[in-house]
């Protein structure tokens, strides 16, 4: 056992006693020893070094009676784990107090959770005492050692039976105290299940706990003459959860993926039924297996009002709801739940969940839990997390593609409301996954690259659904003006040659690279020449992006809104003028610009994901508390805010790279000091921003770059190809 040694309790109790003697004497020793050394006017330093050691033995007694008093607490409260052997039978003592306390008080918790289990009142209230230690590692082995998978199955489901039966009773008093213990009770055996099925948590208690789990939820349960199974308890706990500490990768892997499958075969027969004809007539919808309070009835009086659900949702919640909230927590659980094809199925989880299961989900009308799983799934920047979002980028364009079409206007049209509905609730999930993903859609459009399975006619259709949601929208143009900003700082300083190429991050091949005329120095053409190639890059994917919501917004009726207020906020907000975090280099120009916006750990968001960085630089630049630019009060749309946000991160290349040193600012209203010098965008009016955007286009050369960039931006042909409306191309696009 962990943290524990093994001692026999008389020869303890012995040492014990005499160690506190001993120290006893000690200090009585080095008194007598300091006076008589006084009184011969001796040193007296042995004395000293006596009382020193006196004190060491007195600190060691008090421990051992410490110690001693928690062992005969544990004996008196039938608390010990002995064993023996051919000398003689030992007991197990914590060797550090706390760890007795928590043996302790893990196992005093226990039993009250067992007897509130039973429906002791007085029980429950004294569980409340204990909620605070969970955080001890010994408090929940000992908590759970003495509940088991049984009791942790029977007290959530002993609680909703007592709340059912108050309420019929009338009992108004009961149910909320009922209502306010339990989700204490819950909170605290969520927290202790979680930390108690982590291998990588000094609380484990073994994969056997887990298997028992799972033997446990499979079972049936009875609260009265009421059957249910032990996952729609259990389901209990998993839904007050609060993420801290999450579920391990483990608890999916061992009861996750069997609540999948065991739902499936209680419900497959059943939903198979309800889509035939016939079905549909008298099976009625797709009814997925509740948790404890939904089958009771009991809405959300034990859950936390913060996990209530989604708005209009009716208070119910299904088991594999739970489940999600539980696996939502952590990217390595609910990876371990979605990446996984049960044996014997045909088609992964997240195929099943998209497709098979959809109809369960929208029974209820609470996504809350799924799409916060699949945001955490997505949009991380590692493989797996990337296969998820390819995957649920295919899925979800082939269920969508159908339900649009060519309207007569040539724009395109929703052909099945109902379908397109159907999905509409995934749409924010989706557009943060390809957001988060965003280097995908330039390799889609500009390489004809695929995405796992997902090729540009699929991302198109998949684009239809997430534009189609405001929040969504304004997730992907963020995400590819953090694209753009990466992009951009690939291109190199002025002056890059083989003396400084170390040292400002570059290589002999990148000098090679961007010195296009060849003379050995990258010099100003050599960089215009670079952002213009890059400009028009990027300006691709801010078209697919935005012309796709323009047509998705006509298909709505919705083709008389103007632009987006997130983007005009963007827009306002100035955003694009922060260089990447963790340039290679800035310019001296563009340091004083700047300013404090690139302090504060802004360099630790490198390598961050774009729609981390978005966030992060949309913070930073609205921080200051005035808007920069006015031209986003008239902006008539999407796509002249995109261009404003395009001029945004060229000006911001330009001033970086170092196209802009030596231009003279003198007696410019954006200028101060002597020499004068741009102001920190901090310190900037509109006016001041407005007329140094417009002394870039002018004396930076920025004109045709923002000329190449909207003419690429309103180029729909692709869309119109992608999304079978075969338009001409127009320069003012279609409407």
């Amino acid at each position: 056992m962990t943290g524990f040694t093994g001692v026999r309790q008389p020869e303890f109790d012995t040492m014990t006693s005499k160690h506190t003697e001993a120290a006893e004497r000690l200090e009585a020793l080095a008194r007598i020893l300091h006076s008589e050394l006084q009184i011969a006017g001796l040193d007296t330093s042995p004395a000293a070094r006596l009382r020193q050691l006196a004190g060491r033995v007195t600190a060691q007694a008090e421990d051992l009676r410490r110690r001693q008093k928690l062992v005969h607490e544990l004996q008196r409260q039938r608390v010990t784990f002995g064993r023996s052997t051919p000398a003689g039978s030992f007991l197990d003592m914590p060797d550090s107090p706390e760890a007795a306390k928590g043996l302790l008080d893990g196992t005093l918790a226990g039993r009250a959770a067992l007897n509130a289990a039973d429906a002791d009142a007085k029980a429950l209230a004294e569980l409340e005492k204990y909620a605070s230690r969970t955080g001890n590692a010994e408090f929940v082995k000992a908590f759970l050692g003495v509940l088991g998978a049984r009791g942790v199955t029977r007290l959530p489901g002993s609680l909703a039976a007592q709340l059912r039966d108050a309420r019929t009773r009338g009992d108004s008093d009961r149910m909320a105290q009922l209502a306010g213990q339990g989700q204490k009770a819950l909170r605290m055996l969520s927290t202790a299940l979680a930390k108690g099925t982590d291998p990588k948590d000094p609380a484990y208690v073994g994969a056997d706990f887990l298997k028992d789990l799972v033997r446990e939820g499979r079972a049936e349960q009875k609260a009265g003459d009421t059957k249910y199974s032990g996952y729609q308890a259990q389901a209990l706990i998993w839904r007050v959860h609060d993420g801290k500490p999450p579920f391990s990768r483990e608890f999916m892997e061992i009861v996750g993926r069997d609540v999948i499958v065991y739902e499936y075969e209680q419900r497959n027969d059943e939903w198979a039924a309800s889509k035939d004809l016939l079905g549909r007539a008298f099976a009625g919808a797709q009814v997925p297996i509740f948790d404890l309070a939904g089958a009771f009835g009991l809405g959300a009086l034990l859950r936390p009002g913060t996990y209530a659900g989604s708005p209009g949702a009716n208070g119910t919640s299904s088991v594999v709801d739970d489940l999600f909230h539980a696996a939502g927590s952590s990217r390595e659980a609910s990876h371990a739940l979605l990446d996984h094809t049960p044996a014997g199925w045909k088609e992964p989880v997240l195929d099943y969940l998209l497709t098979t299961r959809w109809d369960a989900s929208r029974y209820r009308g609470d996504y809350a839990p799924f799409n916060d799983m699949l945001a955490t799934a997505t949009t991380g920047q590692d493989a797996t997390s990337r296969k998820l979002a390819a995957e649920l980028t295919k899925i979800l364009a082939d269920e969508v593609r159908g339900t649009f079409g060519k309207a007569d206007s040539g724009n395109l049209e929703i052909r099945d409301r109902e379908a397109f509905d159907r999905y509409a609730p995934l749409s924010y999930s989706l557009a943060r996954a390809i957001a988060a993903n965003i280097d995908q859609l330039s390799q889609l459009l500009l390489n004809h690259a695929t995405f796992g399975r997902v090729a540009a006619a699929d991302m198109s259709y998949a684009l239809a659904l997430a534009t189609s949601n405001d929040t969504g929208f304004e997730a992907l143009v963020r995400a590819q003006t953090e694209h753009m900003r990466a992009a951009l700082e690939t291109v190199p300083p002025v002056g890059l040659d083989a003396s400084n190429a170390e040292r400002l991050g570059f290589t002999m091949a990148d000098v090679k690279e961007f010195d296009f005329d060849g003379d050995g120095r990258v010099d100003k053409a050599d960089i215009m020449q670079f952002l213009t190639d890059r400009t028009v890059a990027e300006a691709r994917p801010f078209s697919h992006i935005a012309e796709i919501r323009r047509q998705v917004l006509i298909a709505q009726g919705l083709d008389d809104k103007k632009a987006d207020e997130a983007l005009k906020t963007m827009v306002g907000d100035a955003i694009g003028l922060l260089p990447v975090p963790g340039a290679k280099q800035v310019s001296q120009l563009a340091k004083g610009v700047f300013g404090e916006l690139i302090g504060n750990g802004y360099d630790k968001l490198s390598g961050a994901a774009y729609d981390q960085i978005a966030n992060q630089v949309s913070q930073l630049m609205s921080g200051h508390g005035r808007s920069l630019d006015e031209t986003h009060r008239t902006l008539a749309d999407n796509r002249l805010a995109v261009e404003r946000l395009a001029e945004q991160l060229l000006a911001t290349a330009m001033l970086n790279k170092g196209l802009l040193d030596g231009v003279n600012i003198k007696n410019q209203i954006f200028a101060t000091g002597i020499p004068p010098t741009i102001k920190p965008f901090t310190d900037m009016g509109p006016q001041d921003y407005s007329e140094f955007l417009e002394w870039i286009r002018k004396k930076g050369g920025s004109d045709d770059l923002l000329d190449r960039f909207s003419s690429t931006l309103r180029r729909t042909s692709e869309v119109d190809d992608y999304l079978g409306l075969q338009i001409a191309s127009t320069s003012g696009g279609r409407g």
